[in-house]
């Protein structure tokens, strides 16, 4: 499988150890940056680019993944979910692992470089990985709602809210 990677400068040790692990599995993993660390280096671009290489590698038929790492994971998942069709998830136990691929068919997750070891990390991205989409009709039909809002800002059959203009 393909796995995208990008982090800031809080998870770039952890993100260079994933990288080799996960490459060890026979994984062919693309890294969106950093590639040096730097104290006020910005997360969005090097996330989004993780995110928009899975879109687009899922538009193209081809099987991938995302992580992405900072020091809590919150901003870095908040990045990620800016690109249409993808699903970031933060992750942050062996079950929110499992149940973001499970439930919400994530293919993106977010891991807090500062909050769990090394060993944690690679168990969650291993569980992610490993778990497949059984593909529940509730599951399908709420996820499908998420790519209709994002799409056309609307949810057929669903009161949805008009966005606050700017």
């Amino acid at each position: 499988m393909r796995i995208h990677i990008a982090t800031d400068h809080a998870g770039l040790e952890l993100s260079q150890t994933l990288q080799q692990h996960l490459t060890e599995q026979g994984h062919e993993v693309h890294d969106h940056g950093p590639v040096e660390y730097d104290a006020l280096d910005d997360y969005p671009s090097f996330c989004i680019n993780a995110a928009l290489a899975v879109a687009r590698d899922e538009a193209a038929g081809v099987e991938a993944l995302g992580v992405v790492f900072g020091g809590s994971g919150n901003g870095e998942q908040m990045a990620a979910n800016k690109v249409q069709g993808i699903r970031a998830a933060l992750v942050w136990n062996e079950s929110t692992a499992e149940l973001a691929r499970e439930h919400n068919n994530a293919n993106v997750i977010s891991i807090g470089a500062r909050q769990h070891t090394v060993e944690e990390a690679m168990r969650f991205i291993d569980l992610f990985i490993a778990t497949p989409f059984p593909g529940e009709e509730r599951h399908v039909r709420r996820i499908n709602q998420l790519g209709e809002y994002e799409r056309t800002g609307k949810i057929a059959g669903k009161q949805v809210d008009e966005p606050v203009s700017a």
